[in-house]
């Protein structure tokens, strides 16, 4: 155990600079940073909400919505089955059911034959079980009945809530802000918390924004003065521009075909450009099935308009002057160039299945934070402080090492945290300050056992190199267990749950190797050089 090989010697060393270094960015400011020589590392630890302020929201999923239109996108693929049969009908969504109406109800088992036909597809679009997410009313009339599972409505739900994060987590970090915290809270409600932000106003206009996006034709037959009096074609709707005069009132109104040209789902990316008059836009482009929907789509309707429809609104009526090929297309309008490139993001991240209703809104500010962040350093201060001496009293000069051990164990902590990009908590500040306990815990473990064997007669060497063998074993089973605890809190937690286990865990790593390496290597380097034949323990 006494011996070191140059290898290790220079190994331990080289771990405990490289953990300095890391952590050394935490005590630098902004400008002392952007002036360190590129080859230095320069990442800092982030810290949370609750240290530096800023906004927390509470946003519950309509998940009502979802249903409804997976219902109703389900009715429009039952209506062409049907109608493929010379079966005459008109569908509504009721509830969280479809209900189907024959104009003709003897031609209700040749109706049903379709549905049931029909059913796989269904469910196959809700979860992978099948025919079991639909339920079917088999009686008599012109009336059908068709109804989702309690399973599928909650599997649907929970599929709602997940992609929502998942399209929260896109538009967030597209703004630029570090470590936010979205996170599912109950059946059907999120929670996001942005450390640092201040604009909220900006983080929920992003938010609210479905980005719902899809490409219809327009109806020509129906003219400006139908529109004004409200008369419309079945499967023809009315949709406002997204243009707005003073008043905040739509410039036009338009009448769009229902049947959708090309889905939005088929969008696999969204960037900024300008148009040909240098104006701002939004460039698209489609995946390979969206592409070739928008090729036909337009080959077959040369020179009439489509409208391409955002959240309710026409963002953009261009005419179509030729066939549209490779996948890709620009998206002009009234557009600022905060406007594109909001746009660009929100269709880039994707859309949101449902709306997002804000419950809970709060705003943390820096105050608050540099209070929690003063509170936490003189807590972690006076445990350091308390421990050194403690220390340095029981053990002396030995003490003394371990305290230099713990003061590196504290920075390759930090170093690990900035390194990674974790981001502190209050409760991380807790788990910093636990950790200093028990890095000092290791080495009283190794110095006890010494004592020990001076106790029983041995010489100086022999007692150190027995101390540190006999004592490992019980230092790493100590460790692990406490390691397994927080893998548990990091697993299972949330939140400031995990701040808390990262940090434990961090401190896990960096402790066994202080105690058991780098102070090893400073008691055995002291010994040979002094040759002391007692020490005081």
């Amino acid at each position: 155990m006494l011996d070191f090989p140059r290898w290790k010697v220079i190994s331990i060393i080289l771990t405990s600079l490289i953990g300095i270094m890391l952590a050394l960015p935490n005590f630098l400011t902004n400008e002392q940073i952007e002036n360190l020589p590129g080859f230095l590392p320069s990442s800092q630890i982030t810290l949370g909400l609750d240290l530096q302020g800023g906004a927390h929201f509470l946003l519950e999923v309509d998940t009502a919505e979802t249903i409804k239109k997976l219902l109703l996108d389900k009715g429009q693929s039952l209506r062409d089955d049907l109608r493929d049969a010379d079966i005459l009908h008109r569908y509504r969504v009721v509830g969280e059911g479809l209900v189907i109406t024959l104009t003709n109800p003897e031609q209700r088992e040749d109706a049903l034959e379709i549905i049931r036909d029909a059913a796989v597809k269904v469910g196959a679009s809700l979860t992978n079980v099948g025919t079991d997410d639909i339920v079917i009313e088999e009686g008599n009339g012109a009336v059908i009945n068709i109804s989702l599972s309690e399973a599928a409505i909650l599997e649907k739900k929970i599929q709602s809530v997940q992609q929502s994060i998942e399209v929260l987590r896109r538009r967030i970090d597209g703004t630029g802000t570090k470590e936010p915290t979205i996170q599912q809270n109950g059946e059907d409600r999120i929670l996001l918390q942005l450390p640092g932000v201040d604009n909220t106003e900006e983080i929920k206009n992003v938010i609210e924004t479905t980005a719902a996006m899809n490409f219809h034709l327009t109806n020509l037959a129906v003219s400006q003065e139908d529109i004004m009096r409200g008369r419309t074609p079945p499967r023809t709707t009315i949709y406002p521009s997204l243009e707005k005069d003073e008043n905040g009132q739509p410039l036009y109104q338009y009448a769009i075909r229902d049947e959708v040209m090309v889905s939005g789902e088929d969008l696999v990316n969204a960037t900024y450009s300008t148009d040909e008059n240098n104006q701002p836009a939004v460039s698209i482009t489609f995946n390979t099935r969206g592409g070739k929907q928008f090729a036909d789509a337009t080959r077959a309707n040369v020179g009439k308009p489509f409208a391409i429809i955002l959240d309710g609104e026409v963002i953009s009526a261009p005419r179509i002057n030729t066939a549209i090929l490779g996948g890709s297309a620009i998206i002009t309008g009234s557009f600022t160039v905060q406007e594109a490139n909001d746009l660009a993001l929100l269709l880039r991240a994707g859309a949101l299945p449902a709306p997002l209703d804000f419950i809970e809104e709060r705003t943390v500010g820096p105050d608050l934070g540099a209070d929690s962040v003063a509170a936490g350093e003189i807590a972690a201060v006076i445990g350091l402080a308390a421990v050194m001496i403690f220390i340095v009293l029981s053990y002396g000069f030995f003490g003394i090492i371990a305290d230099a051990a713990l003061a590196v164990n504290i920075l390759m902590i930090f170093g690990v945290l900035s390194m990674f990009g974790a981001t502190l908590t209050l409760p991380g500040i807790a788990g910093i300050v636990l950790t200093v306990g028990m890095a000092v815990d290791a080495n009283v473990l190794i110095f006890e056992r010494i004592r020990e064997e001076l106790a029983r007669g041995k010489n100086v060497l022999s007692a150190v190199d027995i101390g540190y063998g006999r004592a490992f074993g019980t230092i790493v089973d100590a460790n692990v267990t406490t390691l397994i605890a927080a893998l548990i809190l990091f697993q299972f937690g949330s939140g400031p749950v995990k701040g808390f286990a990262v940090t434990l865990a961090a401190g896990i790593f960096t402790s066994v190797f202080t105690a058991v390496s780098l102070s090893r290597l400073m008691v055995v380097t002291w010994v040979r050089k002094k040759r002391p034949e007692t020490i005081k323990l």
